[in-house]
């Protein structure tokens, strides 16, 4: 398995594919779910003959949980929600939604509006090249954050390749393609914002190719961000440290410890 597999010259035209489920999780987004929920039913019918938007309401205090009721039942054959009562974090939210994915594929990205719906395409072009990858993720090309989390992200992603040999350019670009292929069997143990790097590592021990695609990343222009709370930082560093070290005393047994990211 290639981590960062060499890749084919870009392609901006998107690839239709047969069938997509694309998840969002999203925890006091009410400013951004209807924008983006239009955006995606708009934008998935030219990317995918049958689709569903599943949005994962991660115990949101806002509107989130009304809103997404709403857009569920005015489009009760595309758009579904999975309530959570109380907040479990990114990758509780992350986990709920590959559980509830019902498709072959299975795309996501963030709830707060900073990736396009329409730059999956990029991805699924990507997927369907000759050497036919398993995963696709995404990597901003030039990331519209503060500089704050532009450190922690360039750290974090220095101590994924120097801890756990992860060679990807951008761990948590919340833009990632996958077919249910690839995930059968992965466990992981996250519930947290290193689930998508624990995701990455036990895919790759399973010798599945991983490959990398260059998308824009859009400055969020409503809500309020979490990744760079201290709460969710100790999470993950955690669980970071928890993987390293239990790998290092019985590294097979751990690859299989944690829940199956697919559910039961």
């Amino acid at each position: 398995m290639t981590a960062a597999a060499a890749v084919p010259a870009e392609s901006d035209a998107p690839a239709r594919v047969a069938r997509l489920s694309y998840f969002f999780p999203a925890h006091d987004e009410e400013a951004n779910l209807e924008g983006l929920v239009a955006e995606a039913l708009e934008t998935l019918p030219s990317l995918a003959d049958t689709f569903e938007i599943i949005a994962v309401d991660d115990g949101s205090k806002d509107r989130t949980a009304e809103i997404a009721d709403r857009l569920a039942a005015e489009h009760p054959d595309v758009v579904r929600v999975v309530h959570h009562p109380v907040n479990r974090g990114y990758g509780g939210a992350l986990r709920s939604g590959f559980e509830a994915s019902r498709y072959e594929l299975l795309a996501f990205t963030d709830g707060d509006r900073q990736f396009r719906v329409a730059d999956l395409g990029r991805l699924t072009a990507r997927l369907q090249a000759e050497d036919h990858p398993d995963v696709v993720v995404g990597y901003r090309i030039r990331r519209a954050d503060p500089f704050v989390r532009i450190v922690y992200a360039r750290t974090y992603k220095l101590a994924n390749r120097i801890f756990f040999g992860l060679r990807v350019r951008d761990v948590d670009c919340a833009a990632k393609l996958f077919r249910r292929e690839a995930l059968e069997g992965v466990r992981v143990e996250s519930g947290g914002a290193f689930l998508s790097a624990e995701l990455l590592i036990k895919i790759r021990n399973l010798d599945r190719s991983v490959v990398e695609v260059g998308i824009p990343h859009y400055p969020r222009t409503a809500g309020s961000p979490t990744g760079a709370k201290p709460s969710v930082i100790w999470r993950a560093v955690k669980d970071f440290w928890g993987l390293r070290l239990r790998l290092w005393a019985a590294r097979e047994r751990t690859l299989r410890r944690g829940r199956p990211i697919l559910g039961a």
